[in-house]
């Protein structure tokens, strides 16, 4: 996917992760390696298949961030791109100041 198509501007942005696979209840740990207001990258070895749903927890300088969203590409041995489709209302906050901090728009 080119830039141009998509939705919102993605930085590059690292956090310890945690995936919970909803179907399952599987727990992954991962990093994440980019940010935008509608997803992020996770670097992991083994990423889930297309179309899995999972709950997301990033944690970067002492605070977490909270979504659910669903797997919309994978590459083995290196992640998968998730897709943000709940996000608590507090949640948004957090969101929003990490990628003002990135933008340099704070």
């Amino acid at each position: 996917m080119s830039p141009e198509d998509r939705r919102s501007p993605r930085y590059p942005f690292y956090a310890s992760a945690e995936i919970t696979e909803l179907q399952t209840q599987t727990r992954l740990t991962a990093r994440t390696s980019e940010l935008s207001r509608h997803g992020c990258y996770m670097d992991m070895v083994n990423p889930l298949p297309l179309g899995t749903t999972v709950k997301i927890q990033l944690i970067h300088h002492d605070e977490t961030f909270d979504a659910t969203g669903r797997v919309i590409y994978s590459q083995l041995n290196m992640g998968m791109g998730v897709a943000f489709d709940e996000i608590g209302v507090d949640q948004v906050v957090t969101l929003e100041k990490w990628l003002s901090d990135l933008s340099g728009s704070s």
